[in-house]
């Protein structure tokens, strides 16, 4: 089994200002934590390359991606909306993340290597077809998804949403599709305040979780709900957006996960990949905002992957 890690420096560039969340710092906190446990030493190392047009296109409107280019700053920040901006390297970091997916997405489905984890920025699972908001502009594990199911013909692919916000543009993008299934957590009281009343499409499994979830009731809703829609749906590809921001220390949400938790969940879905699609699973960082947490919790969801 061979797990790849897929970055580039050019996502550490991406910074839309100080003291936000969502700063260049977080990719460094994952990878200190594995140079420090000599992980890299047991893991394929690669470059992500830049998405291309067309790839971009998988998931969204042309002229949004138009008025992206013409918005970027060449200094400065181009505000979007208060918690989102262009700086004049954001461009380049969000097409490095998506084309890290997929390449991914290659690899996986010609064998060169089992697994993946994508530690890229800026994260995705909040950008629309033609709107970027909640730190994110391109949304790459739509991109994925839809890349998966032209290019390498996977009749069932299961899109499993971690993150403590809920994916409001990977359900935006993903609603209706007959090859794709999306599940998701997550607290409906934090953005992007999904309306739980809302009827969801047929593809789209929704499953909000009480403020101040702990690891027993996270626990409990994984064995309850995802383990047995993954069994009911038997994918031939999973893509996991991956946060930890419900971790007890991270202060943007309200929920106790723990880093025990986050291993355990991840050893559950990795075990169902194992199952039904030879271990093919794609994880890609979406949020995670204690440097700390994130850090640990990230080297352990790529240990896990490892079979380290």
């Amino acid at each position: 089994m061979v797990t790849a890690y897929i970055s580039h420096p050019d996502c550490a560039l991406h910074d839309m200002g100080n003291n936000h969340p969502e700063c260049p710092r977080r990719l460094n906190a994952i990878s200190d934590c594995l140079i420090a446990a000599g992980t890299f030493d047991y893991i394929q190392q690669i470059d992500a390359p830049k998405a291309e047009l067309h790839h971009l296109q998988l998931a969204h409107d042309r002229n949004y991606i138009n008025n992206l280019l013409i918005n970027s700053p060449k200094e400065g920040l181009f505000r979007i909306d208060e918690d989102t901006a262009l700086s004049p390297h954001t461009l380049d970091a969000a097409m490095h993340s998506a084309g890290a997916m997929i390449r991914a997405v290659d690899g996986v489905m010609s064998g060169e290597f089992t697994n993946a984890f994508c530690a890229t920025r800026p994260p995705g699972h909040h950008a629309e077809r033609a709107k970027a908001n909640g730190f994110c502009f391109f949304n790459n594990i739509a991109i994925a998804a839809h890349y998966a199911v032209k290019h390498h013909r996977v009749k069932k692919v299961a899109v499993i949403d971690i993150d403590i916000h809920h994916g409001n543009g990977t359900e935006d993008i993903l609603g209706g599709s007959r090859r794709i299934q999306y599940w998701s957590s997550f607290e409906s009281d934090i953005f992007p305040f999904r309306d739980n009343k809302l009827r969801s499409r047929r593809n789209v499994s929704l499953h909000p979780i009480a403020t101040n979830c702990s690891g027993s009731d996270y626990k409990n809703l994984i064995n309850d709900q995802l383990m047995p829609w993954i069994y009911r749906l038997r994918p031939q590809l999973i893509l996991l957006s991956t946060g930890f921001d419900g971790h007890i220390e991270d202060e943007i949400s309200h929920s106790r996960l723990t880093d025990n938790d986050y291993r355990w969940v991840i050893e559950k879905i990795n075990g169902a990949a194992k199952v039904f699609c030879q271990g093919r699973i794609i994880s890609t960082l979406e949020g995670g905002y204690n440097l700390s947490a994130l850090g640990r919790c990230g080297a352990a969801h790529v240990k896990e992957l490892a079979g380290l």
